[in-house]
């Protein structure tokens, strides 16, 4: 598609908005229309790769993931005598877990053409993360990065008291079913309504660190609202 007539405001927000739209467009109920990477040698085999309606090398500051605790959590959370905290630039406030947005790459091509995933990229939060505390454990949940494939996912990387445990590893399912409508306002796309869920593997990890069964995967830890500045 010929994107040089467009304005050029437009299409940044544009760009900016898929790779908020990269974050939760994948749900369990509709992964034939997801937008990601992990699928695009089954998917995109069937169309010739056509121009992308908008291409950023590099997705600029400014931006966060902000995820409003679950409350099913949180009192998961107290019964088993597990202490939420943050770890480096994250910010914890008012139910509220913050995660800066450092960079990334996104890719985009017009839905309609039928190329997939139509949306290509990742979204890096590095520096930051979430941390478990109970008794003289602490596990870290650190340097996020978000893979919007089939099934969109978040990775990052685990450490116990310091030490690391394993890298780059699969820690929340995204279910972006639950979306709502995007918005573009004040120089910000900001998409709220993905439901980030504990996935099985960080379910297993955690229930053998703290010696206990309770958690599972699936588990709801809440809803995200990602904001990526346009300019």
């Amino acid at each position: 598609m010929n994107t040089s007539s467009r304005p050029a405001k437009l299409l940044v927000a544009g760009v900016a908005l898929s790779a908020a739209l990269g974050l939760g467009a994948c749900s369990s109920d509709d992964s034939s229309e997801s937008a990601g990477s992990s699928s695009s040698s089954s998917s995109s085999a069937q169309f010739a790769r056509p121009e992308p309606v908008a291409s950023l090398a590099a997705i600029p500051t400014g931006g966060s993931t902000a995820v409003a605790l679950d409350q099913g959590f949180v009192d998961a959370l107290g019964t088993l005598g597990l202490t939420p905290g943050v770890v480096g630039d994250a910010e914890l406030a008012d139910g509220s877990v913050s995660f800066p947005i450092t960079g990334g790459t996104v890719t985009v091509f017009d839905k309609e053409s039928g190329y997939k995933p139509y949306v290509q990229g990742t979204l890096l939060h590095q520096n930051s993360g979430l941390s478990l505390t109970a008794g003289g454990t602490t596990v870290e949940l650190t340097n996020f990065t978000v893979d919007p494939g089939t099934p969109s996912r978040l990775f990052g990387d685990v450490a116990v008291n310091g030490q690391p445990a394993v890298a780059s590893a699969p820690l929340f399912d995204l279910d972006g079913s639950t979306l709502n409508p995007p918005t573009i306002e004040g120089g910000t796309a900001t998409l709220q309504g993905t439901q980030v869920l504990l996935s099985a593997e960080a379910a297993e990890l955690l229930n053998s660190t703290f010696n206990t069964d309770a958690l599972a995967g699936d588990f709801l830890i809440g809803t995200a609202t990602i904001t990526v500045p346009t300019s």
